[in-house]
């Protein structure tokens, strides 16, 4: 008997787990109403045959961010369809194509010109983007919508070229996506103020929303009566600690349904929710530990030290301790502060400024924020 065809014969808890997969763009997004509203009330001035302005949307991860524009887009092309405009949207995603010359050679190849992604010069290729905004055989002019995910990686490989680019190219209106605020540190500000982008800030989901999420995903997903009833209300309170990340509550529900069907339970389980939450947490945090500079590394370990000596974590204690740890190889007490801020970034760590009183001036305060086995694991494995 072929291997594949017993596999393929097992019972599952699943109907089709593809509706989990944080990718799939549903019908509906509940609790997103208002921000697809938000982009509408902008992009609909494409409908009238006016280039709508630039927009940036924020928010943390799992907010719903890539789905709203995504979705937003599909509306618009299909109300394009019905009126005599010469309207089109263009997904990018900034860590495929991470400089201006791929962003615009890719644009170029969805509108069937043949550019590389290498070998010409930049202005050659700017040049044929450019040569796309041409009347149409109606005499339209065409108004072109990029959207692009993940912008500061981008900006942070390649600086602000493209949108010096876009923003000065007729009809061509920007949706920036971007997890932090702060991103348009990376702007020039003769870029910056042609951009003049109007913003949108996503929230975290709230525990309540997750469910009603979970609920609509797990009714497409799961053979009906096969989730016990505490599981999505598990699922979503816990990732409604995790910031409300949507796409950690569905990885949640996915992966407590693959527990179920490896242990061969014809139900998912609420001690399944807690394993898959230790399976995640461990394979995230070991991945990025990982991968880290071993100077920031070494970082880590000198936070772990001393978070299991229960002691206050502070910069001037960390980096004593850190110097001890990297025995002579370590870098200044100025560095540490961007390693720190890095590992924030990156969830592992949590800072907060207190004041110490009166003329004894303020402190940072750190915190670790992932398990200490799992942290020890990472850095010794």
């Amino acid at each position: 008997m072929n291997v594949f065809d017993e596999l393929e014969g097992r019972k599952s808890v699943f109907k089709d787990r593809r509706f989990l997969d944080h990718r799939f763009l549903p019908d509906r997004l509940p609790h997103r109403e208002e921000q697809i509203k938000a982009i509408a009330k902008y992009w609909v001035e494409a409908l009238k045959g006016v280039t709508p302005p630039d927009i940036t949307i924020y928010g943390k991860t799992g907010t719903g961010k890539t789905a709203v524009a995504k979705f937003a887009m599909k509306q618009l092309n299909e109300a394009s369809r019905n009126s005599n405009v010469n309207v089109r949207t263009e997904y990018i995603r900034c860590t495929d194509y991470t400089t201006e010359y791929q962003v615009l050679a890719r644009l170029c190849q969805q509108f069937g010109k043949d550019v590389p992604y290498r070998g010409w010069t930049k202005a050659e290729v700017i040049n044929t983007f450019r040569s796309l905004f041409k009347k149409n055989v109606f005499g339209q002019d065409l108004i072109l919508i990029v959207v692009l995910d993940e912008i500061d990686i981008l900006l942070k490989n390649d600086g602000d070229g493209l949108l010096y680019t876009l923003t000065r190219t007729d009809n061509v209106s920007i949706l920036s996506i971007s997890n932090y605020v702060d991103f348009k540190k990376f702007i020039k500000p003769r870029v910056r103020s042609s951009l003049r982008d109007r913003e949108i800030v996503f929230p975290p989901y709230a525990a309540p929303q997750l469910v009603d999420i979970l609920k609509e995903r797990s009714k497409l997903s799961f053979n009906d009566g096969a989730l016990e009833d505490d599981v999505i209300p598990l699922c979503a309170a816990l990732a409604a600690k995790e910031e409300g990340d949507a796409r950690y509550a569905l990885d949640l529900l996915r992966t407590a349904g693959e527990i179920a069907d490896e242990q061969g339970s014809d139900v998912v389980k609420g001690e399944f929710v807690r394993e898959a939450k230790d399976y995640i947490e461990h394979n995230k945090v070991t991945d990025i530990i990982m991968t880290l500079p071993s100077q920031q590394q070494r970082v880590l370990e000198a936070i772990l030290y001393l978070t299991k000596r229960d002691e206050e974590i502070t910069s001037g204690r960390l980096y004593e301790v850190y110097k001890k740890i990297s025995q002579g190889d370590s870098v200044s007490y100025r560095r540490i502060f961007d390693f720190v801020n890095e590992l924030e970034l990156l969830g592992l760590i949590s800072t907060n400024t207190v004041s110490r009183g009166r003329g004894k001036g303020r402190t940072n305060i750190i915190r670790l924020q992932c398990d200490t086995s799992v942290l020890e694991n990472a850095l010794w494995m």
